[in-house]
């Protein structure tokens, strides 16, 4: 059962315009039209949910369209991706370091909170 370009914005929580704007961009493939509605194939919902993770990865556009149609023997795209998940591995650090310091300086007495030395070594990453 095909789904109506308003039926994908609901539940991808994409707005059609941006719906549009990746079929134009070749990451997305309209099926069909219901009436003058473009239609797609409900697998496209999870075609979407991976655009909004490599998205949010930190990934281009560019980058996303090759990933979705890579193949195994795609070399470059491995190591872009290896890479991709280095940067991710950095920065899940440095977020793990901060709620830690944050979740610290939400009961600590140091006055200001920031000069406390616990509070100091957990944002460098020592503590």
């Amino acid at each position: 059962m095909l789904l109506d370009i308003g039926e994908v914005a609901q539940r991808s929580g994409l707005a059609a315009s941006a719906l549009r704007f990746y079929e134009r961009k070749g990451l997305i493939r309209a099926t069909g039209r219901n009436g003058l509605r473009r239609a797609y194939e409900p697998d496209t919902l999870h075609r979407l949910a991976l655009i909004a993770c490599a998205r949010s990865a930190g990934f281009s556009l560019g980058e996303i369209g090759r990933l979705l149609d890579a193949k195994p023997s795609d070399e470059a795209l491995r190591d872009r991706i290896a890479e991709k998940a280095r940067e991710l591995d950095d920065r899940i650090a440095q977020l793990t370091r901060m709620r830690n310091s944050l979740r610290h300086a939400a009961s600590c007495t140091h006055d200001p909170l920031v000069a406390c030395p616990e509070f100091k070594q957990m944002v460098r990453g020592t503590g």
